[in-house]
């Protein structure tokens, strides 16, 4: 009887011991991005053709690397590295204050990588005798001041205002360089992505714009501001007043196949094609 009292009481501790664990595995969080030959990029839609394109070319270098590139938004992006359901979060904008203080919260260390710079090109239809804006003028359009192209040295009639939504970094950064963080008109258009915002303007003749350089075509037309045409050069010499970094952020300092991702996009061939796909590189 003892023998027996002692063989249920060794199963009892050791089912209890399985259950733990049980308890333990199903109570952590499943991460299936955490797979050592498993990337997954999420965020910004300006870095999006750079990470996509550059993700690509990775790939086939190292058929045992699988990378997932996915849009959404720079808030999305450092919302998801945040979550951990992403390695690597594109944005066109610096982390904000609140984010580094629920990332720091949960164990999470944000780092940015700059990976290329990049102008934020205002956009009218080619049909538009518009050629250049002030700072000024520009503010007044968003901000509801001017309303008629006839006040702004333009066609077109009545001004048909597009612009990103708020989850977008090219948003935050044009709404702080270009409008000093005043509200946007309330009728304007928000767009959730670049190609979104130059697909609406290349078939409005009203409309304006702004999209990173790489989302420029012959579909629309790149207006002055203050003068200063946006290109590589000027964004490089710091003539043009709406540039900007564009970043990668990782939770600290990448390693394994995330590093060796950095290494390559920064690389020569790396940021030449940055500069193919109209952004500028950093070399």
């Amino acid at each position: 009887m003892k023998e027996l009292s002692k063989s249920r009481i060794n199963t009892g501790k050791i089912v209890a011991l399985l259950l733990l664990v049980m308890l333990i595995c199903f109570s952590m969080p499943v991460n299936s991005f955490s797979a050592d030959n498993s990337i997954t990029i999420t965020g910004s839609t300006t870095v999006l053709p750079i990470a996509q394109n550059t993700a690509e070319v990775f790939m086939d270098r190292n058929p045992d690397v699988n990378i997932s590139v996915q849009g959404g938004g720079s808030g999305v992006g450092i919302a998801s590295l945040i979550d951990g359901t992403c390695d690597i979060a594109d944005a066109s904008r610096p982390i904000k204050d609140k984010e580094l203080e629920k990332a720091v919260s949960r164990g999470i260390d944000p780092t940015a990588n700059v990976i290329a710079m990049d102008g934020i090109a205002v956009i009218v239809h080619p049909s538009n005798t518009a050629t250049a804006l002030t700072e000024k003028q520009l503010k007044d359009i968003y901000t509801g001041k001017i309303s008629d192209w006839s006040q702004a040295g333009g066609s077109g009639g009545k001004i048909v205002v597009i612009s990103r939504d708020s989850a977008s970094g090219t948003f935050e950064t044009f709404n702080k360089l270009a409008l000093d963080k005043v509200r946007v008109r309330p009728d304007a258009l928000m767009q959730a992505s670049n190609k979104a915002v130059a697909t609406i303007v290349a078939k409005t003749p009203g409309a304006i714009g702004y999209v990173g350089l790489g989302y420029l075509s012959s579909n629309v037309k790149a207006l002055f501001i203050d003068g200063v045409k946006p290109s590589n050069e000027t964004v490089l010499t710091g003539d043009y007043v709406l540039a900007r970094p564009l970043f990668m952020y990782t939770n600290g300092k990448p390693t394994g196949y995330v590093k060796a991702f950095f290494d390559f996009v920064l690389s020569e061939e790396g940021q030449k094609m940055v500069e193919n796909l109209g952004f500028v590189g950093l070399k």
